[in-house]
């Protein structure tokens, strides 16, 4: 590891990332346990016909709460690394709006230029590395529309009864300097939990 990383204890690996991240559960929290839904879609603000991807999808829990918004009309990508869980989640949603994918949002995906009005990342982020975050920033950019919007829900850096080391998480303003998108509100969304919204402005570079 070097030593840039190990002063910010940030992942630098791939593999470094994947042990970080620990998955969706924490300390036997699943995050779909920690978090207030009702909140989270209330303030995405999604609708029907629109296209939305939520990465690092786990159960898809909420790529199934998602496609009951946007309707017949429109389009959830779900994506994970786990194939068990993208067969799982392809078996429950089978006729569905619901697309499960193999991927990750870090390395790239097969869908077109400003094709999303959503990216959904719920903890996750925590566990990226500066190399994956980059190209996180990048394939998001590539992806929304312009005014397209990215969520990301992390566990708030303070001392919590579960979660990942305090070096890796993120505070807003953490988040805002590493994406560089224009941010909009943070919101509380669960007892120890935020959700950090962001546009993508109209013509980004």
């Amino acid at each position: 590891m070097s030593r840039e990383c190990r002063q910010s204890g940030r992942p630098e690996t791939a593999e470094d990332a994947k042990d970080a991240a620990g998955g969706h559960h924490h300390q036997g929290k699943s995050s779909e346990q920690l978090l207030d839904k009702t909140v989270i879609l209330d303030h995405l603000g999604i609708v029907p016909g629109q296209t939305v991807l939520d990465a690092g999808c786990g159960s898809g829990y909420m790529a199934k709460e998602f496609s009951r918004r946007v309707g017949d009309a429109g389009k959830v990508f779900a994506l994970d690394r786990d194939e068990i869980a993208v067969a799982t989640l392809r078996e429950e949603t089978a006729g569905t709006n619901v697309s499960a994918l193999v991927g990750d949002i870090t390395t790239g995906m097969p869908l077109p230029p400003s094709s999303l009005d959503l990216v959904y990342v719920s903890m996750v982020l925590h566990g990226f590395s500066p190399a994956q975050i980059k190209g996180f920033r990048v394939e998001v950019v590539r992806l929304l529309k312009p005014q397209g919007r990215l969520a990301i829900v992390e566990i708030a850096k303070r001392d919590t009864p579960f979660g990942p080391p305090l070096r890796i998480r993120f505070s807003p303003e953490e988040l805002k300097r590493a994406l560089r998108l224009v941010p909009q509100a943070t919101v509380d969304v669960g007892e120890h939990c935020y959700m950090q919204l962001f546009e993508k402005e109209e013509e980004e570079r």
